[in-house]
């Protein structure tokens, strides 16, 4: 027999740690349809019983606001499942029942998981389970996810709940609000669309709170009229009888007398300082705060560049003799060709990153769990806000640096779809780690190596600056008004999950290998096709003539780039890169560092190899002396820094656009995000040049 269950509640709950905690089960992870937001699977054998639980996103409330909440609002209201598990956190346990008794309001079969029990107990603090069970009228279970206290016997009670005939909630609200609902559910049970009065009742009192969504649902049913009419009617007299401006605020109010007297009569919560707000002090300090975490946020990135950067050349070798391996093995040709020359190496080079991107992640989840990320937050919002970006702006842009499709992931976190989608559209400002090879070859080739660490800095800086500049710019232009303000769980300080963080890894690198790695390799496809066709038959065949006449290797080495660089020239990303010239020449470049510069959409470090292959110097990295003098030769000062604006501020690598896209799905901003930071990137590299050139340069 099959079971349907779905677990919703309050971000920060510790629903993902009870579904970790739970023996024999299954996980998988996808996104729910048509939408980006993750979804969260658990499969249960328990005797005759198949269990599936569905985790849903963190939702506050009914009143639903970001597309997560959204989205759980309306698989609660529309999708067919058997019964609710209610997760709340044993700490906040008065908040939390809020949308516990909305979700009583729906009058299905549920459980209440009180979760965190262990914290409140240490605590010297008490939740009494049974009382808080008959208070409610539904099942409620003790736990701790994290000393698995508890969480086996959310099974069996699955089980036992489902046997049920239905829910036996106890809530009701006052008197004469019952006796609106009472009325309203009358009329609506005349439409055939509403089977049970249960479903009557919990449509009505979202339409008392105003729900647009239910609105739409009951505006094209035959006794609208009626129903709207009494609806009106039933607002007036409840807006007269409490004094209230509105009916939500008036349920509103009265969840949270009901949910302090529930916390009254079966909690006893410690009064005494505790440990989180002894830390507190320090971490959240007015003055000190903000400077321990910045020290935190730069020891985040120490480790995550100097430590991911270990097993960067084992990765590479291990793609570069794969690749080697792969061209002996298959059947010389261009199949061969495009695998071992174009789709290897390109999705080596994402993989490469993989430990950074892991690292960074680790910390940031480590940040999360231990409850620190939403002080962090907090000392951001007051500086964040003068650029009209929120508090919570920090995360997705940290996450920038390290690689920008997981940043836009991150921006998931802002409620506000106006600040989520400015913090999407800056983004491409900081700085990923695959713009590092183009900006170290560059700052090799053109100046000293005293100051090369100074630059670098200046560049990450300067980029992360613009972006903040942007940031204001749109919120002034296209998106008026003030960043939504600052909400967010503070929840108590605790040690993570290794369970959970190793979960969270797993995840997040299956979703990045995914999505990074598909589209690397259909760029590396086209780029292969474009760089190789058409071939001059001619030229090949002159070029060969030659090198058998040359004895010396290093004068058949530089036949054969020279050959490279002339194939590339007359092949169809040859005739793009002088075709587009003209577009570029204001900025002192010459068609090869146009190429050069197209070929970075498909990802930065392609930029290095592609410089590489036109000036004829065969393989080479950013730190290539022939390659570094090549360009000294043939590139002035003036546009190299054109160049590095252009690298810096432009749009970023197809995977990265593509996520966005896979984010957004309004084509107007979708265009918007394709055209602007590349005309931006154009006129700024272009005041550039032209100033140096007036200084003399």
């Amino acid at each position: 027999m099959k079971i349907k269950a779905v677990m919703v509640g309050q971000p920060n709950v510790g629903k993902s740690s009870i579904i970790n905690a739970i023996s024999g089960a299954r996980l998988h992870v996808g996104n729910f349809a048509g939408v980006t937001v993750e979804k969260k699977e658990v499969f249960i054998k328990k005797g005759d019983y198949d269990i599936e639980i569905v985790d849903l996103p963190g939702i506050y409330s009914l009143n639903a606001y970001t597309p997560e909440e959204k989205v759980a609002k309306r698989y609660l209201i529309h999708e067919d499942y058997d019964l609710i598990i209610n997760v709340v956190d044993a700490n906040v346990l008065q908040r939390n029942l809020i949308l516990t008794l909305q979700l009583i309001d729906m009058r299905k079969k549920m459980i209440l998981v009180v979760n965190m029990i262990d914290e409140v107990e240490e605590k010297g603090g008490h939740i009494d389970g049974q009382k808080l069970s008959k208070l409610l009228g539904i099942p409620v279970i003790l736990t701790s996810a994290k000393e698995k206290k508890g969480v086996d016997k959310l099974v069996d009670e699955i089980i036992n709940t489902y046997k049920l005939p239905k829910c036996g909630c106890n809530i009701y609200y006052n008197e004469k609000i019952e006796e609106e609902i009472e009325n309203l559910t009358k009329i609506l049970l005349k439409s055939p669309h509403f089977n049970t009065k249960e479903k009557a009742r919990f449509y009505v009192i979202r339409l008392l709170e105003n729900d647009e969504d239910i609105y739409k649902i009951v505006h094209d049913l035959p006794i609208f009229l009626e129903l709207h009419e009494a609806l009106s009617e039933s607002i007036k007299r409840l807006k007269m009888e409490f004094d209230v401006d509105s009916v939500a605020d008036l349920l509103a109010d009265e969840r949270a007398a009901i949910a302090r007297s529930i916390v009254m009569q079966v909690a006893q919560l410690p009064r005494k300082e505790t440990l989180t707000d002894k830390i507190d002090k320090i971490l959240i300090h007015p003055i000190f705060g903000l400077p321990i975490f910045l020290f935190f946020m730069w020891a985040l990135f120490q480790i995550t560049f100097e430590v991911g950067s270990i097993p960067m050349d084992y990765i590479d070798a291990a793609f570069t003799n794969f690749a080697d391996w792969l061209k002996h093995i298959l059947p010389p040709g261009d199949i061969n060709s495009v695998i071992t020359d174009g789709v290897v190496p390109a999705v080596g080079s994402i993989i490469m990153f993989l430990p950074n991107i892991l690292i960074l992640f680790l910390g940031l989840n480590l940040l999360e769990q231990t409850g620190y990320m939403a002080r962090a937050a907090f000392l951001m919002d007051g500086f964040l806000k003068k650029f009209g970006l929120q508090g919570k702006a920090f995360i997705p842009l940290v996450s920038g640096f390290g690689c920008t499709v997981p940043a836009y992931m991150a921006a998931r976190t802002l409620k506000n779809p106006k600040d989520r989608l400015i913090t999407m559209l800056i983004l491409g400002f900081m700085n990923c780690s695959a713009r590092l090879p183009v900006y170290v070859l560059f700052i090799a080739a053109f100046f000293p190596t005293a100051s090369a660490g100074n630059i670098l800095f200046i560049i990450y800086l300067t980029g992360a600056f613009l972006g903040l500049i942007v940031a204001k710019i749109l919120r002034t232009l296209l998106f008026k008004g003030e960043p939504e303000p600052f909400v967010m769980e503070m929840p108590p300080y605790r040690f993570p999950s290794i369970k959970v963080l190793l979960m969270e890894l797993y995840i997040k690198a299956k979703l990045f290998i995914k999505k990074a790695g598909t589209f690397i390799a259909g760029a590396a496809m086209i780029i292969w096709f474009l760089s190789n066709y058409p071939v001059n038959e001619n030229l090949v065949n002159e070029y060969e003539k030659k090198m058998e006449l040359v004895k010396d290797d290093s004068e058949k080495v530089r036949l054969h780039n020279e050959l490279a660089a002339k194939n590339l020239e007359n092949s169809y990303l040859g005739r793009f890169g002088k075709m587009i010239e003209p577009i570029f020449a204001p900025l002192g470049f010459d068609w090869r560092l146009s190429v050069a510069t197209v070929s970075g959409l498909a990802a930065k470090e392609v930029v290095v190899s592609t410089l590489a292959t036109l000036y004829a110097v065969g393989e080479a990295d950013e730190k290539s002396s022939t390659l570094i003098a090549k360009l000294r030769q043939n590139v002035d000062f003036k546009a190299a820094i054109a160049l590095i604006i252009i690298i810096m501020i432009y749009s970023p690598c197809i995977a990265a656009m593509s996520t966005f896209y896979a984010e957004v799905p309004q084509w107007a901003w979708r265009t918007f995000y394709t055209v602007y930071p590349n005309v931006l990137a154009w006129l700024l590299a272009f005041f550039a040049y032209n100033i140096l050139a007036m200084m003399g340069y």
